[in-house]
């Protein structure tokens, strides 16, 4: 199980601001993701993802045992 914790515009797209997923790679945990809401694919599309504090780029590497994921979708302003 892993904690998903949704911000900015992810956060609106889910419609909630955290949430336990079951997955065992990053990849698995996008595609039920996406079926969350009409906007999710593209906000996910785009987004940078941490696992446990660090930014994972291999999507089909195995998740840790109750990791946390902050969705993390492009911010704007100064």
């Amino acid at each position: 199980m892993a904690l998903v914790r949704y911000f900015a515009g992810a956060r609106a797209a889910a419609g909630i601001s955290e949430e336990t997923v079951d997955a065992s790679t990053l990849d698995e945990l996008l595609r039920q993701l996406e079926k969350r809401s009409e906007r999710m694919p593209a906000i996910l599309g785009v987004s940078s993802f941490l696992v446990d504090g660090l930014a994972m780029h291999d999507r089909s590497a195995t998740l840790p045992a109750h990791c946390v994921i902050d969705v993390l979708p492009p911010f704007a302003g100064g």
